[in-house]
């Protein structure tokens, strides 16, 4: 098998990564992301017509309302879903009055409420079970990994994997706060749900890595040089972590493309993270190691030179 030296060139892909992931947090202080009403409070009414009406329509007719945070989707059929910041039952009504004036025989399926204490709340436990994950992953990794502490300790194992997840977190977020500003994309509780599961797809990626990172470590031994195991190992995990991915992104594509609105931007995130999740698995995380064990080896030989 020809070994394509991918360790050598890893300067390369941390100045892509750092890039990329410097204009994301950049975006998201910036701009932010735009939230929708799970984190915002409000109402969530899906309509459906007796005909085809088109959301400049629905639009103009709720236009003397000043809904704050007014956004509506088309979905199927002739169906719509009207979203607004506000759970007031007076405003409510109102909008159902204007509404029946654009078609006096549609049906409301269903109307959903959030009040403001809620969404905090949301707000707060989808934050904290973002960072928790990436906490517990670390441990989990760093335990796994224990019996591997040469010549790097299995702790640097679990510090790879937890800044290659929040690298992808971080640019699939970027990607949002991009589709909010300039396409009104708003984001909610499925778009934590995406950014879990990424964390999920992502890790995989990364344990398979090193995986077998530890199985090569223990065949050579002491005898052969740490970035040449390393970069032996990504060689042979390389086209598995691709190919399983690809068959997933091509499954996304399709869903993006084919599936009903409500769907869309959730697989749209997925396809994000998993793209990068795959990338960061392969050029960051067992990067990272290597980096970690040259600058161990420079702080030795440093202080052995003072000494």
């Amino acid at each position: 098998m020809h070994i394509i030296n991918i360790i050598d060139k890893r300067k390369y892909f941390y100045a892509f990564s750092l890039t990329i992931t410097t204009a994301s947090l950049i975006m998201l202080i910036m701009w932010g992301l735009r939230l929708g009403k799970d984190f915002t409070g409000g109402t969530r009414m899906n309509i459906e017509f007796s005909q085809e009406e088109s959301i400049g329509q629905v639009q103009n007719s709720l236009k003397d309302l000043n809904l704050k945070e007014l956004s509506i989707q088309k979905s199927q059929n002739n169906s719509i879903a009207i979203n607004y910041g506000s759970s007031d039952e007076v405003l409510n009504n109102s909008v159902r009055e204007k509404l029946k004036e654009l078609d006096a025989n549609y049906k409301e399926l269903r109307t959903e409420f959030t009040g403001a204490s809620v969404s905090d709340q949301i707000k707060r436990n989808a934050l904290l079970a973002i960072i928790l994950a990436n906490i517990g992953i670390g441990i989990f990794i760093a335990w796994a990994f224990r019996k591997v502490s040469r010549p790097v300790p299995s702790w640097q194992y679990g510090v790879g994997a937890v800044v290659a997840l929040v690298h992808d977190v971080l640019i699939t977020t970027g990607v949002f706060v991009f589709l909010g500003k300039f396409h009104g994309v708003e984001v909610g509780v499925p778009f934590v749900a995406a950014l879990l599961t990424i964390l999920g797809f992502s890790v995989h990626d990364t344990i398979v890595v090193y995986d077998r990172i530890r199985e090569n470590l223990l065949k050579s031994g002491k005898k052969d040089e740490f970035e040449d195991v390393v970069n032996k190992s990504l060689n042979e995990t390389m086209a598995r972590s691709i190919n399983t991915s690809f068959t997933v992104l091509i499954v996304l594509l399709a869903i993006t493309i084919f599936g009903g609105e409500s769907i869309r931007f959730f697989s749209i995130a997925l396809l994000v993270g998993i793209f990068f999740g795959t990338y960061s698995s392969i050029f960051v995380a067992s990067a990272l190691l290597v980096t970690s064990y040259k600058m161990k080896l420079k702080k030795l030989s440093t202080k052995n030179y003072n000494l």
